[in-house]
Order: C-alpha cells, then structure tokens, then sequence
C-alpha cells in the first residue's frame, strides 16, 4: 500500500520554514486520488462590516505549521488512513461577487467528482452557498451543522440577495437542505426584532441560541443531532464568531456571550459517526488580530473536523 501524505515534521523542517501550505501538507493540483483536500476561498466581497476575510486562508494555513499529525485528546490518526492534500485556493473574482459563486461550485463540483472530501478555508459565510450547491448534485440535499452567532438568513442585504447574511435562506430555496435536519448552534447579540429567528424555526431548523447553553458541556446535545441526522450526507458549516471573541477575536462580526473553546471542540467532535461530506472554517479575519490567535483556533477546528470524517482511524 502506497504511503499516506503526512504533514512535514518539525524535526524534519523548522515550523517557521518551509511552504505554508495546510499542516505542511503537500500541494497538488488536482484532488484526483485524494480523499480529502484542503481549499481556500479567499473571498470577502459579502462581508456586511469588517473586511479581511479574504487573508484568511492564508494566515490559517501559516498558523497551522503548529500541528502535528496525531490527535492526542480523540485518538484519530486522520493520516494513516486518508489520502489527504492542500489544494491551494479557488481562483474567484475579487470584483465579482455573483460571478465568483459560480467559480466556486464549479470547483467544487471537479473535487467531488474524485469522491474527494473538501475542507475549506474562508473567506466570508457567502462561500457555504455555492459549496451547498455542489453538494446538493452530488448528494442530493443535506443535512447541516451550523456554529455560528447569527442565522445568515436574511432576505436580503442592501436590497442584494447573495451575501454572507444570506446564503442559508438561498440554499432553503434552492432547496439544498434537509431542513428538519439542519442545527444552527451559538445564535446570539442584538437584532431588529424579536422574531428574527423565528423564520429558521418555520423551516424546520433547530435552533440553539448560546445563552441556552452557557456553562454546559454539548456533549449530550450532540448525540440527539447524531440521532436525528442518522446517515444523511451532512455538511458542517463553521463560522469563528459562533465563539466568543475572547477566543476568537479576529473577525468581522463579533458578538459577546458566545461559545467557549471547548464547546467548539465537543460540537466537531460530536460529529464523529455523521457521514460528513464537506466542511468549512470561514470569516477569519486576520487584521482584527494581529496575535494570529484567531487563525490558530480555526487551524485547529479545521483538524479536528479531518480527524471526525468517515474512515479515520482511531489509535
């Protein structure tokens, strides 16, 4: 058996060396024969306040010289088993943002059809649609994890229809989701009426607003989503300000009393057992935190997302 792709060691490259591709992972050209690949879509053109989001592949991929291979807390060896590879960025128009979704399921749509797993950086939330529309004509609707502090479920924006507050009421039109099954979790601040998230309700969403969940572990929680999803092809879509920006600070959107780190990590690992077919890490801003903090922690998420998809070997 041909030998795995491995993040190059820091005993082998010093961190600070080397390509700053996605754990040090090779870069290909092509997800042919690969089971999983990392995509960047630096795009931030949807971005309603605080630009940035399009450095956000790139700082991810920099902090992510930190990791290593092995998941001490889960066990998961994600690199014994998988064919897994950085497959550089997806080459949007920076002037365009409705010529860029197309760009981008086009891309999307060559990597599943290599039954290869993508896991994206971001980039602004505007990228889970035209994802969700290459996963709906390979899979069919999904169901979706949604960590995030604001629904994204705007009619429109400014009188536009696609932005990054907008692309889960889109992909409800579109018909992309299995709406009974979709969990948006760390809903929370401020808005313009008091029924602002009752629109997801009426879909069928389930919704876990953060105050609910403050000082819980959700563990538990996520055996119910586990249950409910079964095996659906599911979709999880990660915004960085579902957590608190304590944590995670670099990003467009802030809002307080959010979810805490290791809420993050027991909802992607309560993933473990879901037939994940894509995710991705998105609004990381990188100039609202110059610490790289931000980055590191969507670094992170994005490896615990590898270490939960199908097939991983647990040591």
């Amino acid at each position: 058996m041909p030998m795995k792709n491995q993040p190059l060691s820091g005993n082998a490259m010093p961190r600070f060396g080397g390509i700053a591709s996605m754990m040090r992972l090779p870069v290909v050209s092509s997800a042919q024969g690969l089971d999983v690949a990392f995509i960047g879509i630096p795009l931030d053109t949807g971005t309603s306040h605080r630009p940035g989001a399009r450095f956000g592949p790139r700082q991810i991929r920099a902090e992510s010289s930190l990791l290593r291979p092995y998941n001490m807390a889960t066990g998961a060896a994600p690199f014994d088993a998988l064919q897994v590879a950085d497959l550089g960025d997806v080459p949007i128009n920076t002037y365009s943002l409705t010529k860029s979704l197309p760009i981008i399921t086009d891309f999307y749509d060559e990597v599943l059809a290599s039954d290869c797993i993508p896991l994206t950086l971001g980039g602004d939330h505007t990228i889970a649609l035209p994802i969700l529309r290459a996963m709906a004509a390979k899979h069919g609707p999904v169901a979706l994890v949604h960590v995030d502090a604001h629904a994204d479920v705007n009619e429109d924006m400014f009188g536009e229809s696609i932005a990054h507050g907008t692309p889960f009421r889109r992909a409800v039109e579109e018909n992309l989701l299995v709406c009974d099954k979709v969990f948006q979790i760390g809903l929370r601040g401020t808005g313009y009426a008091s029924d602002d998230f009752d629109w997801p309700r009426s879909q069928g969403f389930t919704i876990v607003p953060a105050h609910e969940v403050w000082y819980q572990s959700l563990a538990p929680f996520m055996a119910q989503v586990r249950e409910r999803i079964g095996n659906t092809p599911c979709y999880l879509s990660f915004d960085i300000d579902g957590i608190d920006p304590a944590y995670a600070g670099g990003t467009g959107t802030p809002e307080i009393g959010g979810l805490t780190v290791p809420q993050a990590l027991e909802i992607v690992r309560g993933c473990r057992g879901l037939n994940i077919v894509g995710a991705d890490l998105v609004e990381v801003s990188p100039p609202y935190d110059p610490s790289g903090n931000t980055a590191l922690l969507g670094a992170n998420l994005l490896f615990e997302m590898l270490c939960v998809l199908p097939g991983v070997l647990i040591r």
